[in-house]
């Protein structure tokens, strides 16, 4: 009974401070697009979008009204956002979005965790032509004509749509762009009363790589090191 108790207690955590880095993760973007674009969602697609983010992981009103205030306010942190690029283990790149408001002490984290993890920080350029830029939109498809919604999203900038599971199992459509056509795609499924379950800028992997269990498991415990820092929004990689 002590090891089961210990084990559901380790899980209990584990989702404790996943949801928290989460909550932490959206807060941050809440402040950077109030700063860009004010405190009202219905002028700022922006903090439309992060709020929208903000419902699909149930983080709760209160916090993130809380959030749009403290942006609002002349205490709001000025965070800045910075791309890293690196290599794991076996050559597989990474890429570390960050938003932090002192890039000194997280480069030389990133350095850090890249080094002790048999890694390397590299130069801007050197990693991310691996990678796309893409609008990656989530919705539920209850009540939705997935051909009839691809055909008119198409005049609107997809590139891709596909069917996918979310965190919980359940069915999600999955709607991809180019990162320039974002804005057009996001105003498109509006105009058509859709409300996304989430709406992410995200750089998808053009060339996976295919490894044995145990060199990924090096590379994956890079990658959890590196999204627990508390400057790391987002971390991507190549690894198939």
């Amino acid at each position: 009974m002590g090891r089961i108790f210990e084990v559901r207690k380790h899980a209990m955590f584990a989702r404790w401070n996943r949801m928290a880095k989460q909550f932490a993760r959206i807060g941050k973007d809440i402040t950077i697009a109030v700063r860009s674009g004010g405190p009202e969602p219905g002028n700022n697609p922006a903090l439309r979008r992060v709020i929208q983010n903000a419902r699909a992981i149930n983080m709760p009103k209160d916090k993130v009204e809380a959030a749009i205030r403290r942006a609002s306010g002349q205490e709001a942190v000025d965070y800045q956002e910075v791309l890293y690029e690196g290599y794991a283990p076996h050559g597989v790149a990474v890429l570390v979005e960050t938003a932090t408001d002192n890039p000194v002490r997280t480069v030389a984290s990133v350095r850090n965790l890249f080094n002790k993890h048999g890694g390397n920080l590299a130069t801007s350029g050197s990693v991310s032509f691996q990678f796309q830029r893409m609008g990656v939109f989530r919705l539920s498809p209850e009540g939705i004509d997935q051909d009839d919604l691809e055909l008119y999203l198409i005049d609107h900038g997809l590139e891709e749509m596909g069917e996918s599971t979310g965190e919980q199992g359940e069915p999600q459509l999955v709607a991809r762009c180019l990162f320039e056509n974002f804005g057009q795609l996001q105003s498109a499924l509006e105009a058509r009363g859709i409300t996304p379950v989430s709406a992410e800028q995200e750089y998808v992997c053009m060339t996976p790589i295919e490894l044995g269990e145990e060199p990924a498991k090096e590379v994956l415990e890079l990658i959890d090191k590196l999204e627990q820092d508390d400057d790391v929004q987002k971390v991507y990689h190549t690894l198939a």
